[in-house]
């Protein structure tokens, strides 16, 4: 006998939890405050991400990479050669040039540079209001109401809260991450291309977003969308040419006795995803012991949204809680801007999804079978 499902609260239609059976349900209940528990544990066992000190005098050391990326846009700007350019200031700050990757590709600093200052900030803006409109679109069918709405959209510019700083405009991860959540935002099950499109902007920027690419043919692949696979594998293949070429154009200009990095074994744990995540969106306001659950409760969010693209986004968000916890440093906890966009938006589909497992839980009802004797 199947649990009728409980009116949706907020969802325009019910969960993925609002048929669970009353022992899933108390199965799924204890894993979400598993997830919440080992959430807040972790994070304070993790090492925090370096905070700037705010302090006028030490705005170069605070802004360390930013500034490097400026220069290398004023440089290209002034009509250097960009690898070469890109050389000379890594040198220059004591960045390492080995391997390839520690160089940015050149796809940011040439394109900043073709455009007047200005520009710059005008484009991010923009692309910023895409990625709200693209949503905004898209979570319209996901309520039933206004204000959920409104609660989700308000939760969206809570992870947009660093990527509207026009300081930060020469940080590649600030377009890439815009990229991924205008891809995922104009993702259909019908209409692919777009999103495919938006993917390859985001990996031409930053190679990182080349995980998002490989979890989105893995879900065309499962779903069996065999044209949409073979769509996400050109990107992917496009990134790897793109990758050979930069490999080599950065091995032209890297000389015997320039540093090396110091690696990305640091094997930290999800604890600096989620210390990543809260640094990197209005969380931060929040203590520590509310922030960090709030993360763990929006990814179960996002698994209780009954809809494919829910799906591509947690496991998005997944992985790159994977890729986070096994080789970033606390000095690269900026890999996690390229899902912290979407990051918060989970915790508007969490209510619903939260109510349906705490009522499959606590379900006592049996079913009783009387005989009529006569």
């Amino acid at each position: 006998m199947h649990r009728r499902a409980l009116t949706p609260i907020w969802l325009a239609r019910p969960s993925r939890f609002a048929e669970v059976q009353p022992r899933g349900g108390r199965i799924g209940a204890a894993l979400l405050a598993l997830l919440l528990v080992l959430a807040t544990l972790l994070v304070y066992a993790s090492p925090a991400p370096p905070v700037a000190s705010g302090r006028p005098e030490n705005r170069a050391d605070d802004r360390a990479d930013v500034v490097l990326y400026e220069t290398i846009v004023a440089n290209v700007r002034a009509g250097r050669d960009y690898y070469l350019a890109a050389a000379d200031a890594q040198r220059a700050g004591g960045y390492p040039l080995r391997p390839f990757v520690t160089v940015r590709l050149p796809t940011l600093a040439r394109v900043q540079a073709a455009l007047p200052p200005l520009a710059t900030p005008i484009l991010l803006y923009l692309l910023c209001a895409a990625v709200a409109a693209a949503w905004g679109f898209r979570l319209r069918t996901a309520f039933a109401r206004t204000p959920p709405r409104v609660i989700a959209l308000a939760l969206l510019a809570g992870g947009l809260m660093v990527f509207v700083q026009p300081d930060l405009a020469a940080f590649h991860e600030i377009w890439a991450g815009l990229f991924v959540a205008l891809s995922l935002g104009l993702w259909r099950p019908d209409r692919w291309l777009p999103s495919v499109a938006f993917g390859l902007a985001a990996v031409l920027i930053r190679e990182t977003a080349g995980l998002y690419l490989a979890i989105m043919a893995g879900c065309a692949l499962v779903e069996g969308r065999r044209r949409e696979t073979a769509g996400w594998l050109v990107a992917i293949a496009i990134l790897a040419a793109v990758l050979v070429l930069h490999a080599h154009a950065v091995a032209q200009v890297v000389r015997p006795l320039d540093p090396a990095s110091p690696g990305w074994s640091d094997r930290l744990g999800i604890g600096l995803f989620i210390r990543a995540l809260v640094a990197l969106t209005a969380l931060d306001l929040a203590p520590l012991w509310l922030a960090a659950p709030l993360v763990g409760l929006s990814l179960f969010g996002w698994a209780a949204w009954r809809d494919l693209l829910a799906m591509r986004v947690l496991a998005t968000m997944l992985a790159y809680a994977m890729l986070l916890g096994l080789f970033a440093r606390p000095d690269t906890f900026y890999w996690a801007m390229l899902i912290a966009p979407l990051s918060l938006v989970g915790l508007a589909f969490a209510l619903d999804g939260g109510r349906d497992l705490l009522a499959a839980a606590f379900d006592t009802r049996r079913i009783t079978v009387t005989r009529v004797v006569r």
